[in-house]
């Protein structure tokens, strides 16, 4: 029997570059079986999981701006709609794998995915389908972490699970500086005032006031995902 998850609802963020790979763009079959691999543990605990995507292999709003005269509104509209692709992609892997899920989109998108509703997001959860939520907050100049914060106090999940290319926090760049120091676990204060870069300062705010813990953990770390809803001690927990 599987151990007992600590949290009953969980919303998990993933980046563009689960899709793809390291420093690769588009989708990439191995590199989506893989993001399935560790999101269906998860799911087969009798979690109710939510899942927001960015779309950093397909398109950077923030990148695009300004260039070739595409405003920021604009760019902004483009990154959130290739979320939606990378989403689609998403829920049919799950499905393949055997799991349930749904495509949820902030953006009006009929014929294509549902239309983001808070009820009938926690309907699907609560039916055992993994929701899958795109287009970030539907408005532009907010990023995905943003989103990621907006619905996971909207669907009450009790916690957030940002997997990174990185196995938690570290006080300095991991890739660059080989004394970086990784953090086991910070307050929401220290990560606000120290602007170490985990999410923007928006999201961190809104989950100080929500009160909704963070772990930041290592997406290609086999097993990273399902221990930390088990409670396990992984990469960096960000709570009060």
């Amino acid at each position: 029997m599987p151990a007992r998850p600590r949290y009953r609802r969980a919303l998990v963020k993933v980046s563009g570059e689960s899709f793809s790979g390291p420093g690769r763009t588009g989708i990439d079959p191995a590199a989506l079986t893989a993001l399935v691999a560790e999101l269906l543990p998860v799911a087969r605990m009798g979690v109710q999981m939510a899942v927001v995507v960015g779309a950093g292999n397909l398109i950077r709003g923030r990148d695009l701006a300004g260039r070739e005269s595409i405003r920021r509104l604009t760019a902004d509209y483009m990154g959130m709609t290739a979320t939606v692709i990378n989403a689609l992609a998403l829920r049919d892997a799950l499905d393949a794998g055997g799991q349930p899920a749904r495509v949820l989109s902030a953006l009006d998108m009929a014929g294509v995915c549902e239309p983001f509703i808070v009820g009938r997001a926690i309907r699907h959860l609560e039916k055992g389908r993994v929701v899958i939520l795109a287009g970030g907050t539907g408005s532009p100049f907010f990023t995905t972490d943003t989103g990621a914060a907006l619905r996971a106090r909207e669907i009450e999940a009790n916690v957030i699970l940002k997997a990174t290319k990185v196995d938690g926090v570290f006080d300095k760049d991991p890739a660059t500086n080989p004394k970086a120091r990784k953090f086991d676990r910070l307050t929401y204060q220290q990560v606000l005032e120290g602007r170490l870069g985990v999410m923007d300062l928006t999201a961190i705010s809104m989950c100080l006031e929500s009160r909704i813990p963070i772990v930041v953990l290592q997406l290609s770390r086999p097993g990273s995902l399902a221990a930390a809803v088990r409670g396990e001690p992984v990469g960096t927990t960000i709570s009060e």
